[in-house]
């Protein structure tokens, strides 16, 4: 097995250790957060139907001049405001095989700053 291989393989075991814990439902639905190197993305799944309720990435904010922690924050505001027009509070944080630091940790404060609980 070469070296990207292992990677891949270790990435998909902890994102199955962590979505082995939580689930998502419609009245409290799992916040998914996707990042790479260049953009961050982030959705709200009800994970009994398998959909998507709401969605928000990198791309819905004008990104300008801002740093890309400034850029994770801004998407977590834009994805609570979105929320909350559906009437959505309450989520479960899903980190996927990211560690909750840096630009997951500012998408997760910015969300909280705009009303949404997790």
């Amino acid at each position: 097995m070469n070296t990207e291989m292992k990677k891949a393989s270790a990435a998909m075991r902890r994102i199955k250790r962590v979505r082995a814990k939580i689930s998502g439902t419609a009245k409290r639905p799992r916040l998914a957060v996707r990042r790479s190197l260049m953009h961050i993305y982030a959705q709200l799944i009800d994970d009994v139907s398998s959909t998507t309720i709401v969605a928000a990435s990198d791309k819905d904010v004008k990104v300008g001049k801002m740093t890309k922690l400034e850029v994770a924050t801004e998407v977590g505001k834009v994805l609570a405001d979105r929320a909350n027009s559906k009437k959505i509070s309450v989520v479960v944080f899903d980190r996927r095989d990211k560690k909750y630091h840096g630009r997951v940790k500012a998408l997760a404060d910015g969300a909280r700053a705009n009303g949404l609980q997790f």
